[in-house]
This record gives C-alpha cells, structure tokens and sequence, in this order.
C-alpha cells in the first residue's frame, strides 16, 4: 500500500504538470471508485475547474479546484494498487484505468486501481466532510507536533504494541507497514514491546527516527514493490535502502544477526532480534 512518502512523491510529480491546468471533462469508466457525490454529479462539477495546486494529508492526496462556481477539493487515495498518471491523451491507456480528467492542452490525468479499493471524493468549499475518514486522522509525522512528547501522552498508557501505536492513523497521519518497520529498526525498538513499557530516550528515539525514515524515503521517490508508480509512471528507488522490511533471513545491517519475521496484528514484521531486543513485559499480555 503506497504510505505517506510514495503520496507525497506522486504530489511532488504531479503538482508541476497539474498546475495551472483546466479539467475540460471527466470520463467515469468505472463509476463505483467515485464515492461522493453520485458519478454524474462528480463528473458534472468537474468540468471547468481549474487545478491550483496539490497537497497530502495522511495518505491521502488533495487537489485544490476553482471554477465560477467557487473551490473545490478533489481528494484520492490510492489504497493497494492505485495509481495516477499524468500523460499525453495519446498515449495508450493502461489496463485498469478507472476515471479519465481530461485536461486543456491535450493531456490526461488517469486513475487506475487494479484492485479498486481506492476511491474518489469531490468536496465543495465548506462542506462538512463526513464521508472521506480524513477528519479522524491524526498529527502530520513531518510536523513540529510530533515529538517525544506528543507520543508518550497518545500512547504511553496503551497496553498494546508499539508496532500498533505507530499504525494508528488517528495518532500518526501516513505511517503505514513498511515504514513502521523502519522506524523502529532505526530506533531500536522491539515491534512487541508494549507501549506502556518504553522509557523516555525511547519515546525521543522514535519522535527522531519518524520524520528521519520518512524523509529518506520521500528523497528516494518512494518504495515500489509491486505497483507503486510515481505520477509520471516511474517506479520508487527506496527499495535498496530498507534496514528491516523485507529483508527476514538477511544480515542486520548494523550488527550482523539474521533478522527475522513475525506476525504481529495480521502483518508482517521485520526486525533484527539483537538489536531490537523485548524487554520489561512481565504481566503484559501480547497482543499477535
């Protein structure tokens, strides 16, 4: 699943073709990706409007549109296998593609999803967003606000699993597997140590090693395992860069032990079982 750096570096390719272009029409080629409002009316809305800019919340990628009609903001999230595509409307159309914006100067900007659990919300300037889960979503991990602080206050009573704080998108807005993963190799965390067990240099080793990861990622243009695409068709080159995901039965890279993979929550975990070592769990119960 594309998580907050494979979002932004979509925006990051996407906000200079976008820019400043006219969406003409819309082509809903399968309508049920279209969430709010029904098909017609989203399609109907779009036409004329004007993209102003992109921007990211969480995993979610916004665009910004004007029209006479006054702004609105598209939203998109790219779910598994979402993707979008800026190109030439002549270019051949992948298999997969879902909603077609087609754009002044010949161009297109094209969903594709081969999964379809991605999805499309068009939001009119002062609307109450009920229907998105973006209003549930919490603090940026690339903003001032997350610090050691802030975790410890949001996490530090929880019984359950660092690896599940950090999951939790109504604390930390993006973080998804793959960079949880990284983020508590670098802080040296063991994924099942309870939350309620970590010390202070360990809640500040965490609010480091977020932004750290995420940033490198984000210069790396992203993660491409299977189907993550930046918005130029370009796979990410982070993959050679990952310490801990995906990389069970190789040597740690900081200390020579074979790492290893877990279970943890229906997910797969990575993590170096010398580095990250489990402490202070008596009378916790696990959470699998």
């Amino acid at each position: 699943m594309p998580e907050l750096p494979e979002v932004e570096t979509v925006r990051r390719t996407l906000a200079p073709l976008l820019t400043g272009r006219q969406i003409l029409s819309v082509s809903a080629l399968r309508p049920e990706v279209i969430h709010h409002p029904l098909p017609v009316d989203f399609c109907a809305r779009l036409a004329g409007c004007r993209i102003e800019g992109l921007m990211r919340r969480g995993k979610f990628l916004l665009l910004r549109l004007v029209s006479a009609a006054g702004g609105q903001l598209l939203v998109v999230h790219l779910r598994m296998t979402g993707r979008l595509l800026c190109t030439p409307a002549t270019y051949p159309q992948k298999p997969h593609t879902h909603v077609i914006f087609h754009l002044d100067q010949n161009m297109e900007l094209r969903f594709s999803d081969t999964r379809r659990f991605g999805g499309l919300w068009l939001l009119a300037d002062g609307e109450t967003d009920t229907c998105t889960g973006m209003q549930k979503l919490g603090v940026e991990p690339l903003s001032a606000e997350l610090c050691a602080g802030f975790l410890q206050q949001r996490l530090g009573r929880r019984r359950s699993t660092i690896k599940s704080g950090l999951l939790d998108q109504s604390v930390i807005a993006g973080l998804g597997n793959i960079y949880a993963d990284e983020t508590l190799y670098r802080a040296q965390i063991h994924p099942q140590q309870p939350c309620c067990t970590l010390q202070e240099k360990e809640w500040q080793a965490l609010a480091g090693a977020i932004p750290e990861v995420l940033q490198a990622a984000i210069a790396n243009n992203g993660t491409t395992f299977h189907d993550f695409l930046d918005g130029e068709g370009r796979e990410g080159q982070n993959m050679p860069f990952l310490q801990a995901y995906g990389r069970a039965g190789e040597p740690c890279r900081r200390c020579g032990a074979q790492m290893v993979k877990i279970r943890l929550q229906g997910r797969g975990t990575c993590f170096c079982p010398n580095c990250q070592r489990l402490h202070s769990v008596e009378g916790i119960e696990e959470e699998r």
